[in-house]
């Protein structure tokens, strides 16, 4: 604009102030707000925009609650030191027992629950990067078990609040330290954190759940042997199937031919009363060596027993055969 005169606004076009303005407005509307306590941002007359807060020039702005988060940590701390000092006294009182030396034993009863620390702050330092930090955690709750172990072991176990005043210490300890570390897990990456204590408690569920299921076989087994018996053979069998044979191959041969076994020759009925002669010739002329000179003497010997015959005078009868036979063959 130059001497009151507005060329954009002739021309059709948003006047430059108002321009700049609604850039401004949505440069910043699409820009990360800031956090924390203060102005955030002002808008001049002319459009432009200010931030204001110091946080966000300094690069130190927080998430709102971080310093709750960081007081319940700080008093986790104090937590952690106040029943660590009760508990290790039950500790190397059951450590001293078992050992009966002085040191030793005070380096093994703080031993547990300066892991418990060590992994604690491990947790924490994963958390605070929005890593997962699940192994470590079931790590702080196995420390957690072991101490309790060893405060129950000082304990007067026939006295249910000895008990108590004992384990409760450690296994408090243990809860407290998960939910801070997944409360500041879940602070950094705004998303909900599974508590290990939930899978602890699968975990014992499913060993509850094998325990009776254990106890009711063996109830079964003290009713009813012989079938209950049976079928834990049974199950153990198709958990633990065997591997199947290899396949072998056999080469299957042909079979021989086989020659259909041609029916007894028997004598007709008509032969009855017939002489032995004439029985001779019937029986030759059914036999394979018929009107074979060379195989006379042989045949002879085969048929002479058919029909009641010395070997000689079948032979003799035979060679008249085929000495007719070959004269047929000689006249045709």
């Amino acid at each position: 604009m130059m001497n009151g005169n507005d060329f954009r606004s002739k021309a059709g076009l948003t006047h430059w102030s108002a321009g700049v303005a609604a850039a401004a407005l949505a440069e910043a509307e699409a820009e990360e707000l800031p956090r924390g306590r203060g102005l955030f941002a002002v808008t001049k007359e002319n459009g432009a925009t200010a931030i204001t807060n110091i946080r966000r020039l300094a690069g130190r702005e927080r998430t709102p609650g971080s310093a709750l988060v960081l007081a319940a940590t700080v008093l986790l701390g104090l937590l952690a030191v106040g029943l660590f000092l009760v508990t290790v006294n039950a500790q190397y009182k059951y450590v001293f027992a078992a050992k009966g030396q002085q040191i030793p034993a005070m380096i093994e009863a703080a031993s547990l629950d300066l892991g418990m620390a060590i992994f604690t702050l491990l947790a924490l330092g994963l958390a605070m990067a929005g890593q997962s930090a699940r192994l470590e955690r079931a790590l702080i709750v196995a420390c957690a078990a072991g101490s309790a172990g060893q405060n129950y072991a000082a304990a007067d176990v026939s006295s249910p609040r000895s008990v108590a005043a004992y384990v409760v210490p450690s296994l408090f300890l243990a809860l407290v330290i998960d939910r801070v570390v997944a409360v500041v897990r879940r602070h950094v990456l705004g998303a909900a954190e599974r508590s290990v204590w939930s899978t602890v408690g699968r975990g014992a569920g499913q060993a509850g759940k094998g325990l009776g299921l254990v106890l009711l076989y063996a109830l079964r087994f003290v009713l009813a042997p012989p079938s209950t018996g049976k079928g834990l053979r049974q199950v153990v069998l198709n958990a633990a199937p065997l591997p199947e044979p290899p396949v072998r191959l056999v080469a299957i041969e042909p079979e021989p031919d086989v020659k259909p076994i041609d029916p007894p020759v028997t004598e007709p009925a008509e032969l009855a009363g017939a002489s032995k002669k004439a029985r001779l010739a019937w029986w030759y002329e059914h036999d394979a060596d018929y009107g074979k000179r060379p195989a006379v003497a042989e045949t002879a010997k085969r048929l002479a027993p058919k029909v009641d015959l010395s070997e000689g005078t079948a032979r003799a009868y035979l060679g008249q055969i085929c000495d007719d036979l070959e004269r047929e063959r000689r006249a045709s």
